[in-house]
């Protein structure tokens, strides 16, 4: 599973077996990929949130996401950041990780020892999820999305400039403005940007859905319409949210005329708005970039670095030379944008 030099094994208080990061001591997964008996959970996302476990442990702002996608009847333990608990004698605790809103970053120390397994993470503010803080440890898990120097992100202002500029653009010539991101976490930042239009802004069910569970639990955020069939009959132009399942679907053809935006941290390569035959691609991403990547794991002062999915093997190798640290590839099923594998290797070349 491992590359690298791993420590002794009397500092390994995690282990990476096939269901996920373990804790042997707590007898507790973190965000496993098949069900078990006891999981914490950094985030919502499908990925790190899997079906079918028995007891999950999680941010109390993701509790009401978990049960939207796994069931009601989860069996959910709620924590707030900074708030430890004690397993088994390990302690654990839930950080900041900027991701996404509930997202967060799991402490544990044991007999001296501290890990965090980081899940994913971003440092730009985004205005909706708690910001990243970073958290002093031994060992950090990180992951590696875009660990590559390419992947410098503009900054989010220049970004929201850009998105608004597009969508007036398309209200001057009458047309509708269909803009492309995933359901937790992108969703809410598209919609937070039109919002300034003063637009009418729909969506599909499926971000919808997720949105109104956000502002029910309190969360100040814009409503948005379902985009039902009735939409035919409103005038443009209006801006529609969509995810990334919808792209290309005859679900699609209602709101006609339309010009379509990707939003993905991928928009920074060349060809990755072509590949999804889309108009524009804006660089809005929840994951770090390169900067982001370096400063996040420099900050927690670690020397050990386990280096999860993405570019792991290039920034596992740039952080052994560069920091000597020791730097491991891991290999987990966590998974990205399903078109990223085209992207990567553009990336690389």
């Amino acid at each position: 599973m491992m590359s690298g030099e791993e420590p002794s094994q009397n500092a390994i208080m995690l282990t990476f077996n096939d269901k996920g990061i373990y804790c042997a001591q707590a007898a507790i997964y973190i965000d496993p990929w098949f069900p078990v008996d006891k999981a914490i959970i950094t985030h919502a996302h499908a990925d790190h949130a899997r079906f079918g476990s028995k007891h999950y442990l999680c941010h109390r702002d993701s509790a009401t996401l978990l049960k939207l996608r796994l069931g009601p009847q989860t069996s959910i333990q709620c924590l707030g950041y900074g708030e430890e608990i004690d397993i088994n004698g390990v302690k654990v605790s839930l950080h900041p990780a900027g991701h996404i809103i509930g997202s967060a970053q799991i402490r544990l120390s044991y007999k001296g020892e501290v890990w965090v397994v980081s899940g994913d993470y971003k440092l730009e503010r985004d205005g909706i999820s708690t910001p990243f803080d970073p958290v002093k440890c031994h060992h950090f898990v990180s992951e590696s999305t875009f660990g590559l120097p390419v992947y410098r992100f503009p900054e989010a202002y220049e970004v929201e400039r850009d998105m608004l500029n597009w969508i007036d653009n398309n209200r001057k010539a009458n047309i509708n403005s269909l803009m492309v991101g995933y359901s937790l976490g992108k969703a809410q930042r598209i919609i937070e940007v039109a919002g300034k239009t003063g637009l009418p802004i729909y969506a599909h069910g499926a971000i919808v859905n997720i949105q109104q569970r956000l502002i029910d639990d309190g969360h100040r955020l814009h409503n948005v319409a379902y985009a039902s069939a009735d939409i035919k009959k409103i005038p443009a132009p209006y801006v529609v949210v969509m995810p990334p399942s919808a792209l290309h679907s005859s679900w699609m053809k209602k709101f006609a005329p339309y010009e379509v935006a990707y939003c993905s941290g991928w928009m920074q390569l060349r060809g990755a708005r072509r590949r999804r035959n889309v108009n524009r691609g804006f660089v809005l991403s929840d994951h770090a970039d390169w900067s982001q990547l370096n400063l996040a794991i420099t900050a927690t002062e670690a020397e050990n670095i386990y280096v999860t999915h993405g570019y792991k093997s290039i920034y596992a190798k740039w952080l052994r030379e560069q920091y000597h640290v020791n730097a491991i590839e891991v290999d987990t099923l966590y998974e990205d944008d399903l078109l990223m594998q085209e992207d990567r290797d553009e990336s690389i070349q």
